[in-house]
């Protein structure tokens, strides 16, 4: 058998072995992932605008 089909042979059989988790549990892991992902997304976001500004106001207070 070749390397790269025995390799996806394996993988449909483990993921067949895998107790995935019910609709139940799923959705609000779900929810608890995005809600952090935009959280995250929001911070970061607003603390680059703030490092940002403040190199910039560095920058005008030192000049060029």
């Amino acid at each position: 058998m070749a390397g790269p089909v025995k390799y996806v042979k394996e993988v449909v059989k483990e993921g067949k072995r895998v107790r995935w988790p019910k609709r139940e549990q799923l959705i609000p892991a779900i929810v608890v992932v995005i809600s952090i992902s935009v959280f995250a997304a929001i911070f970061l976001s607003l603390e680059d605008y703030t490092a940002g500004s403040l190199i910039q106001q560095i920058k005008a207070a030192f000049g060029k």
